[in-house]
């Protein structure tokens, strides 16, 4: 089994193999230059993403800086928004759905370490050779959700659609389609409804409109 495929097989991997570090530099490498574009580089910018994400759909727009691990390991949906310091250590895969919005130093993590210190340091691969050795789990999140600032989602956790995630929050657990949830551990509040429609908040849309066909998403 390649190395890349252990990562996908959810067992233990090493990160410093040849094979691995080849794959993150060309991924660190695209990021910084990423990094150094103007924001109205738009040409250049779409190269980049092009080369270094699986796939990110039409729309898409990440305002940089940007800090991508493996960058193939990560597939983005249609109109994604990522603010300021988007980070994705997505060693596993990371699938995020359309129409997302992820407020500023969004970090999406997949990779874990053994608990025990001496583990982390040192084990044994399948061949009997002593290596610093880790695994990863997936992330995946739904349509339509909202993230707030400092949001760090763990590995494995799949969030579902319409959701919206709490600034500050630590995500260590799956959270179910149309939920308001937040804090460290994040946790589910309440359900999303149409009494939050902007509709309701006469004093806040001061003479703008609510579309009605948009207010139908939770139905």
């Amino acid at each position: 089994m390649m190395e890349e495929e252990r990562i996908f097989a959810g067992v233990l991997f090493w990160p410093g193999h040849p094979e691995l570090r080849a794959i993150k530099l060309r991924a660190h490498n695209l990021c910084t230059r990423y990094n150094r574009t103007f924001e109205d580089d738009t040409e250049e910018r779409s190269r980049i993403l092009a080369d270094l994400l699986a796939e990110l759909g039409e729309g898409g727009f990440l305002q940089g800086p940007i800090y991508i691990h493996y960058g193939r390991h990560t597939r983005i949906g249609k109109r994604f928004f990522g603010n300021f310091n988007l980070t994705i250590q997505d060693d596993a895969p990371v699938t995020i759905g359309d129409d997302c919005n992820f407020g500023p130093n969004v970090t999406i993590v997949t990779p874990l370490h053994p608990l025990l210190p001496g583990e982390r340091r040192v084990m044994l691969d399948e061949n009997g050779d002593r290596r610093h050795l880790c695994y990863a789990k997936p992330v995946r999140i739904g349509h339509d959700c909202w993230f707030g600032a400092n949001v760090v989602v763990c590995p494995g956790v799949s969030i579902g659609e319409n959701c919206v995630i709490g600034a500050g929050s630590v995500v260590t657990r799956d959270i179910p389609a149309n939920f308001v949830a937040a804090g460290n551990p994040c946790r589910v509040l309440r359900t999303i409804s149409e009494a939050d429609s902007m509709a309701c908040k006469p004093e806040i849309l001061a003479g703008c409109r609510v579309i009605p066909a948009d207010r139908s998403v939770l139905g």
